[in-house]
């Protein structure tokens, strides 16, 4: 059965309504009699065992909404955001500090993907000589995390030209990370143990992770890594072709994603 177009919009307005839990009819329609409206909703089901495709359409094009809106609103937060998130003196840098292209990564210490994930930030380093990496402290899985974090956070305010080679050790390294498994590392980047350690009752420490604590949760961030590029948020571990895929778009059209 093919209907009239004005019977299809309506059948597919009225299958919308249904998908998106909608009660309530227009205004202008709440005057049909019930016999009027047996007819209708009997043309919109014999239309959707006819045409289930349109609910899956619907469906698709339902969650292609919330997502398009989901990530609007993570670009407005990134954008509020930016000044902390791309230009604090507090972060680390690591690649070209004067590069256009930045990507902003928050990791955990002890999380096993972020881990998995140092290898395509070295890559990046090695292979690309036009962007920077800056790194934001997240410790969000445990006390030893948060040891370890502000040791690392210790390392770069003595010797912000070793974090680079402290990071690659402690990060790599296996086991749980906590203090005495940071300074191990900072030690083996050639750092004095206890001036590390002491350095860690600094309050720039503390004020140092609370930043990183204040924008992740403006930006809606519960677990790592998590990458900004631009103005988009990317979860997850998503791998070297993506990361550089994202970087190359920011080059040719200013989005992470063109």
């Amino acid at each position: 059965m093919t209907l009239p177009f004005f019977l299809r919009s309506a059948a597919l307005a009225a299958a919308a309504m249904a998908l998106v839990g909608a009660t309530a009819l227009p205004a202008a329609a709440q005057d049909i009699s019930t016999a009027d409206k047996t007819a209708i909703e009997q043309i919109v089901h014999d239309y959707l065992i006819a045409h289930p495709e349109v609910i899956q359409e619907a469906l698709a094009e339902l969650d292609r909404r919330q997502t398009e809106a989901e990530n609007a609103k993570r670009a407005d937060s990134v954008a509020e955001a930016s000044d902390v998130l791309f230009n604090s003196p507090r972060q680390v840098v690591l690649g070209n500090p004067d590069a256009k292209v930045a990507l902003v990564e928050f990791f955990d210490y002890n999380c096993g993907y972020c881990k998995r994930a140092l290898g395509d930030m070295q890559a990046i380093l090695k292979d690309d000589k036009d962007v920077k990496i800056i790194l934001k402290e997240f410790p969000i899985l445990g006390p030893g995390s948060v040891e370890a974090a502000k040791v690392a956070v210790a390392v770069n305010l003595i010797a912000p030209e070793k974090y680079g080679e402290f990071h690659n050790i402690l990060l790599g390294g296996r086991g749980q990370a906590d203090e005495a498994k940071a300074l191990d590392a900072a030690e083996e980047a050639g750092l004095d143990r206890d001036a590390v350690k002491a350095r860690t009752s600094d309050p720039e420490v503390g004020k140092t992770l609370e930043e990183a604590y204040q924008v992740a949760q403006k930006l809606g961030l519960s677990g790592t890594p998590t990458y900004v590029i631009g103005q988009e948020i990317v979860f997850g571990a998503v791998g070297l072709d993506e990361l550089q895929s994202k970087i190359q778009d920011m080059r040719t059209c200013g989005k992470a994603t063109c």
